[in-house]
């Protein structure tokens, strides 16, 4: 195991620091435990994450490691450029509980359109483009797009979330929902919206 100490990938915050000290005080010999913060996959268009306490004696040699306020903090080699620049923080507002972490980096998503492999069924085709692209793409307008259901080659789509009500949401749907999976599912051959975009609720505009 490499003992070099690198600059931090992540900082911590005193109220969050104080924090998971606490949590690992509880701990069978806390002090050889440090704070793995690892890059799990992505969710939409955020990373997800996954946050443990790990024996150092542990840790691989590529680890990037830190110590901070008696913490060691972790990262994996393969977590440490997605992650670096994050802050994780013990927020004050109340009605948001436990750490959060807050990290500047987005993980990198097909545009509409571009080339993506889809296997399974029509129906799984359609719901890993909407899951892997098409979402991604309009999440920052809080929406989302669904798969209703298909009918022989036609396949029925909703937009919710903020995308629904939404002035510009059907055409978002005909322009580029619609492109993306005719140029991507050949068995589909039209894509019908059943949105009801006069009901929406806190649509973006």
């Amino acid at each position: 195991m490499s003992d070099t100490i690198t600059e931090p990938v992540i900082q911590v915050t005193e109220t969050a620091l104080v924090k998971i000290l606490e949590i690992r005080s509880a701990e069978e010999n806390p002090d050889e435990l440090g704070l793995r913060i690892e890059v799990t996959g992505v969710r939409g268009a955020e990373f997800s994450y996954d946050l443990a306490f790990e024996p150092l004696a542990e840790c691989d040699p590529d680890d990037v490691r830190h110590e901070q306020g008696g913490l060691t903090v972790v990262v994996p080699a393969d977590s440490a450029e997605r992650l670096q620049g994050a802050t994780l923080d013990l927020p004050s507002n109340k009605e948001q509980a436990g750490l959060v972490l807050r990290n500047p980096n987005r993980p990198e998503v097909p545009a509409l359109g571009d080339p993506i492999e889809l296997t399974g069924t029509v129906e799984d085709k359609i719901r890993q483009l909407l899951d892997q692209q098409v979402n991604p793409a309009i999440a920052a307008h809080g929406g989302f797009a669904s798969l209703i259901r298909v009918e022989g080659s036609t396949a029925f789509i909703a937009m919710g979330g903020g995308c629904q009500g939404c002035a510009m949401s059907a055409l978002t749907l005909r322009e580029g929902i619609q492109s993306a999976i005719l140029g991507s599912i050949p068995e589909i051959t039209a894509v019908e919206d059943t949105t009801d975009h006069a009901s929406g609720e806190n649509p973006f505009y």
